[in-house]
């Protein structure tokens, strides 16, 4: 994370939706609410006054938002793929996409969860330094997807081979997945929070 220097068009107060406050919300509105808030805790909140990240947006269509919350804790925190090896693939989808936002949570995961931070700075180039054949591995299935929408043979015969099946229907789930974070990060231009400056800026 950079000091930011300039404005940008991520800047928080920004972003192309307005934020919604609770006080206006519906049941599925507050269902979705409360449920990033307990699970996540208040720094989800802005000083707006609304929901950071994707979840301000999924306010707006809130019975899908509660649906697209659960299966993003079901890939994140039920996977069979280790912590590490599920950020690594997190910020390749958002690398790819140069998702903002997504770069800023989960790069600091990534750090958080072991992966080195010479790997974190070459994934945001688009490629991938690492001593771990392991995370070399994720990356290159990660970014086959992004880039081809496939797996070759050998690729997936080595994703198996690491993963097991489960494990790879997981981590193809979680790409496509964190594409629509992605997506829906910068279709509204969501912002990040002071002082963090744009990582593609």
């Amino acid at each position: 994370m950079r000091a930011r220097g300039r404005s940008s068009p991520y800047d928080l107060g920004m972003t192309r939706l307005p934020y919604l406050q609770r006080d206006v919300l519906g049941d599925e509105g507050l269902r979705l609410w409360d449920s990033i808030v307990s699970s996540r805790g208040g720094q989800v909140v802005t000083e707006a006054g609304g929901l950071s990240g994707p979840f301000n947006p999924w306010l707006y269509s809130a019975a899908l938002g509660n649906k697209m919350v659960a299966v993003g804790t079901d890939l994140r925190f039920g996977s069979t793929v280790e912590r590490r090896l599920v950020e690594v693939a997190i910020i390749t989808v958002g690398a790819h996409w140069k998702a903002e936002f997504e770069w800023f949570a989960h790069s600091r995961m990534a750090l958080e969860h072991g992966v080195s931070p010479e790997t974190v700075d070459s994934i945001a180039t688009g490629t991938i330094k690492s001593d771990k054949a392991d995370e070399r591995l994720v990356h290159a299935v990660a970014t086959r997807l992004m880039t081809q929408g496939r797996l070759d043979s050998d690729l997936y015969a080595d994703a198996v081979s690491l993963l097991g099946e489960q494990g790879l229907v997981e981590l193809v789930c979680l790409c496509g997945y964190y594409t629509i974070v992605s997506l829906t990060l910068n279709a509204f231009e969501v912002g990040l929070p002071d002082g963090v400056e744009p990582r593609w800026g």
